[in-house]
């Protein structure tokens, strides 16, 4: 309902309490109003507008071209996201498209900040003038295993890394996981403004979060035992919802978040400003809140130990799990280390044979060979501009529903992908059980380039021996 929506953004604007309203693009992977009209009438109205940027349905011609138009309309600020993955629309369901991941449109967007547009190889890039956009992320430190919460704040890294200005994170209702983030940002040295999600669900949306229907969000047992509950008095919950968020928001203030992201379905301006007001009751005595705030699986994964005193966090580090056997990958790298390594005895051979085999009679048997040995071992889709060393030799194309090179979406649950829940392990869950325990080098660390299309269906063997796949363009990139 734009009307509504637009009413709200005209109290908002005038009461001066909320700084910008946030604009979702297809929430749900589901056809919707572009973000920018809305976002320009909003900013008409005196308040400003973060617009969401997602990567499901515009390979990275169209994203450069939109956000030309938006810089344009200067709606500078953005939410970069993967996206949820595309739902039906016309005529049945669309094609995914994911040609970047929102670390490479982080880097995209910073180079376009800096003024640079890449050339045609071997023609130097153009100078154009530059943009001026203030980069936000999502992160969700509301993930049950040691192996997807790990991997969302080593994505974080590559995201600051790229360009990241400011992080919000995913919806949840647990102030010693909120905590958490913070700890290990700091920790880690990942120095940003960090907005924390205050999310206010209603009675139809709450089933959909137990159902798991939400890509990535969890709904804890004990919150909805509570929920349900709460739905019999009169108003249905309402009250107790408003009021939970007023107290997570003041949770939020005293453990030192920078602001809040503030959402829900038919929220109306009064809402809003009920859970203002009651906060600034509440935000004296905020450490009392947090055991009205503990919500979250028993067993699930915590990356502190558990302060009994105060219901958050020690600073003591909580121990991992112990190293996995994972023959096929220390058998990989073993091959990887003695073949493409320039330090191994078979590089310099492999290259001389390849330049020999190039564009030869040679070659298609060459590049069959390739494919069937690596189909057999990686499930191998033949795109030309293989990743497998960066990704513990798993690949991306056959087992990424998003073809994701530089960590994981916020999409899994419990491990499982988005997309094919029950069906398939999310692909950085099973690279960070291969990883575990190893040394640091081995981890995921630096910057993926985007896939190189035009290298489609030839050799990656020949591709990268004679400089022509991602490896070649690494140089370029962030590090």
């Amino acid at each position: 309902d734009l009307a509504q929506t637009l009413a709200f953004a005209r109290e908002a604007a005038a009461d001066g309490r909320l700084q910008a309203v946030s604009i979702t693009e297809n929430a749900g992977g589901h056809p919707a109003l572009s973000p920018e009209v809305l976002g320009l009438e909003c900013r008409a109205l005196g308040l400003d507008v973060i617009i969401h940027l997602s990567c499901k349905d515009k390979n990275r011609n169209q994203l450069e071209s939109l956000l030309y138009a938006w810089d344009r309309q200067e709606l500078n600020n953005l939410l970069v996201i993967t996206g949820d993955y595309p739902q039906r629309g016309y005529a049945g369901a669309p094609k995914p498209v994911f040609d970047l991941g929102s670390v490479q449109v982080l880097d995209l967007l910073s180079r376009m900040n800096r003024g640079v547009r890449e050339g045609e190889p071997g023609r130097p890039g153009v100078e154009l003038p530059p943009t001026s956009f203030l980069k936000g992320v999502a992160v969700s430190p509301f993930k049950t295993l040691e192996s997807e919460q790990l991997m969302q704040y080593a994505k974080l890294h590559r995201k600051r890394a790229a360009g990241a200005d400011f992080v919000i994170t995913q919806l949840g209702f647990d102030a010693r996981k909120f905590e958490e983030l913070l700890l290990i940002m700091r920790e880690q040295g990942l120095s940003m403004p960090v907005l924390g999600n205050v999310f206010i669900p209603n009675q139809a949306l709450i089933e959909h979060l137990r159902a798991g229907r939400i890509p990535g969000c969890i709904l804890p047992d004990s919150l909805y035992e509570r929920m349900r509950r709460e739905a019999a008095e009169p108003d249905r919950g309402k009250g107790a919802r408003l009021e939970r968020a007023a107290m997570l928001l003041a949770v939020l203030q005293g453990l030192g978040y920078a602001g809040a992201h503030l959402g829900g379905p038919g929220l109306t301006f009064a809402d809003v400003d009920r859970v203002l007001t009651r906060m600034k009751v509440l935000a004296s005595d905020w450490r009392a809140l947090v055991p009205e705030l503990s919500f979250w699986p028993k067993n699930a994964f915590f990356c502190y130990e558990r302060d009994e005193a105060t219901g958050l966090n020690r600073p003591e580090r909580t121990p991992l799990a112990a190293p996995r056997p994972a023959p096929l990958y220390a058998l990989a790298r073993k091959a990887h280390d003695l073949a493409f390594s320039e330090e191994g005895p078979l590089y310099e051979p492999l290259r001389r044979l390849c330049a020999a085999v190039e564009d030869g009679r040679l070659e298609a048997a060459f590049a069959s060979g390739e494919h069937l040995l690596k189909g057999l071992l990686f499930h191998c889709r033949n795109c030309g501009d293989c990743t497998l060393a960066e990704l513990a030799f798993l690949c991306p194309q056959a087992g990424c529903a998003k073809f994701l090179l530089n960590g994981p979406c916020g999409g899994s649950r419990d491990g499982w992908c988005e997309v094919y829940p029950g069906q398939r392990r999310c692909l950085y869950v099973r690279m960070y059980e291969r990883l575990r325990g190893r040394s640091p080098d081995e981890l995921p660390a630096g910057f993926v380039p985007p896939r190189d299309w035009s290298l489609d269906q030839t050799s990656s063997w020949l591709n990268f021996f004679l400089d022509r796949d991602h490896a070649a363009k690494k140089k370029d990139c962030p590090a």
